[in-house]
């Protein structure tokens, strides 16, 4: 008779991926309701928000309005049943990314907001500018200047005339920029 040779496997247990951060876009005005329902099926999320005062004929009163409007953060593993699970819940629109495919979000991102948001210290939201982005300078003496961001921490501007092919740089530190 042959004999019979037993090969040894390792059985290995299939571990799901770690869970990750990712956006979800809300109805308007939809944010908090979006958090309850998820929090009601069991998915973590995250809803930042900043404290401010309004102002009625009669009364203030201090609201919590979202720090990004339209949009929460679920904290998951993106199988597809947590998938649909956020996806079916009323008031999320979907996921932030192209053709609104889920874009994961680096943890240290959203622990810089939650440290910003203990900290206290006044904040307002601001455009997303990039380095390379054409600018426009808010109020001032520069108001309505125009040109290209070339550094953020020092707030460097290039001004370019292209029909002569020169350029000016210029620190504009203390304006406020918008995307032109």
């Amino acid at each position: 008779m042959g004999s019979v040779q037993v090969i040894p496997h390792e059985t290995t247990i299939p571990t799901l991926p770690e869970a990750q951060w990712y956006a979800v876009q809300t109805r308007p005005r939809h944010e908090k309701k979006v958090v309850t329902e998820l929090s009601e099926k069991h998915i973590d999320s995250y809803l930042p928000v900043l404290n401010e005062v309004h102002h009625w004929s009669d009364r203030r009163k201090v609201v919590q309005v979202p720090l990004f409007p339209g949009y929460v953060f679920v904290h998951a593993h993106l199988h597809i049943n947590a998938r649909l699970a956020i996806l079916r819940t009323w008031g999320a629109l979907g996921f932030v990314g192209p053709q609104r495919e889920a874009i994961p979000i680096p943890e240290s991102e959203i622990e810089d907001i939650k440290t910003l948001l203990m900290t206290k210290i006044p904040l307002s939201q601001y455009p997303f500018l990039k380095i390379g982005q054409r600018v426009r300078v808010r109020g001032g003496a520069l108001d309505g200047l125009e040109g290209i961001l070339i550094t953020n921490g020092q707030k460097k501007l290039v001004i370019s005339v292209a029909s002569i092919q020169r350029s000016l740089s210029i620190t504009i530190e203390g304006y406020d920029l918008e995307p032109a």
